[in-house]
């Protein structure tokens, strides 16, 4: 059974077609100036206007049917080519804004043919984007998702008043960011208690991060998806519910920066085939500076979502919009 044309009534139908429409626009608003490469924030938006919409595709696949082109799977690759090129302009401008008057000599000129090797790699990520933007699966995706806006088909779901799924649809990412492993870095059980571990020198957090870095940025990412698909429906809950949109942010941003602390070191270790610390050890050290900075952000907020107060009150504002 499927049901055709857009719903007048703010049903699931209507909040599927809302976020499909906007996140579409948005994606090809950038989608000229990204082909220009003239400004690194169009990139930016584009890139999060295609994760948007994808997670928007898989959000409401139970209330709409949309064309085999326009799949998960489909929109990852375009996505994925998109971030291989910002991904390089966040390491060009941390690295430019490393490379200081104030460091050794030595290490400016270091940090220079870092610089000149990013720029190489740049130029490959940005060819390999522009061929992205031009092939047969982009122009599908395009394609099919314009005829559907234009045509949209449902599934029967789609009918239900959204305040009655709305709790449905968030709770099992909700259950999956609380259930992360990632939370339980830089901890013990004692007591059948979790406890968060304090005071760690940076050589400790620096060991931590080389075991279980991996796990933490795992954590980063379900936290980002679940953020997604919380700011959805924002305008269906009120300032509690917000306030937690935000705090995600917050821990995403936070554990986005020791993730691009830890890719930059590697990068660089790969492009001098040394490790860092000879090198250029001033910035080796800024940048342990940095991881150590952010894990002390980062503790108060892990401590916060360890607590079943925090966890019961997450699942309740989830379970009651407005």
């Amino acid at each position: 059974m499927t049901l055709a044309a857009k719903p007048k009534a703010k049903n699931l139908g209507y909040y599927a077609y809302s976020a499909l429409q906007k996140h579409f626009k948005k994606t090809l608003k950038w989608e000229s100036e990204v082909k220009k490469d003239k400004d690194p924030e169009a990139l930016h938006q584009m890139r999060v206007g295609m994760r948007r919409l994808r997670t928007a595709t898989s959000r409401f696949a139970v209330a709409v049917n949309l064309p085999k082109a326009v799949s998960d799977k489909n929109i990852g690759k375009i996505a994925r080519r998109l971030g291989n090129l910002r991904d390089l302009d966040v390491l060009k401008e941390t690295l430019e804004h490393l490379s200081q008057p104030q460091l050794p000599k030595k290490e400016q000129q270091s940090l220079q043919t870092a610089l000149d090797a990013l720029d190489k790699q740049r130029k490959e990520a940005l060819a390999d984007v522009r061929d992205t933007l031009k092939d047969e699966r982009y122009k599908a995706i395009k394609l099919a998702l314009k005829n559907w806006l234009d045509e949209p088909n449902y599934q029967p779901l789609a009918s239900l008043p959204m305040q009655e799924v709305l709790p449905d649809l968030l709770l099992p990412e909700v259950s999956d960011f609380l259930l992360h492993p990632g939370w339980l870095v830089g901890t013990e059980i004692a007591e059948h208690q979790i406890v968060v571990l304090h005071n760690w020198e940076a050589k400790k957090i620096e060991q931590e991060l080389v075991t279980n870095g991996k796990t933490l940025h795992s954590l980063r990412k379900q936290t980002k998806r679940i953020r997604y698909q919380m700011e959805l429906f924002s305008d269906l809950y009120g300032e509690t519910y917000t306030a937690y949109i935000a705090e995600l942010k917050k821990i995403q941003d936070i554990l986005g920066s020791i993730q691009d602390s830890i890719v930059l070191a590697e990068w660089l270790e790969g492009i001098f085939e040394s490790k860092i610390q000879t090198q250029i050890p001033t910035v080796a050290a800024l940048l342990v500076e940095n991881r150590y900075q952010m894990w002390q952000q980062w503790q108060p907020l892990q401590e916060r979502y360890l607590q079943g107060k925090t966890r019961q009150d997450l699942h309740l504002t989830v379970l009651h919009p407005a």
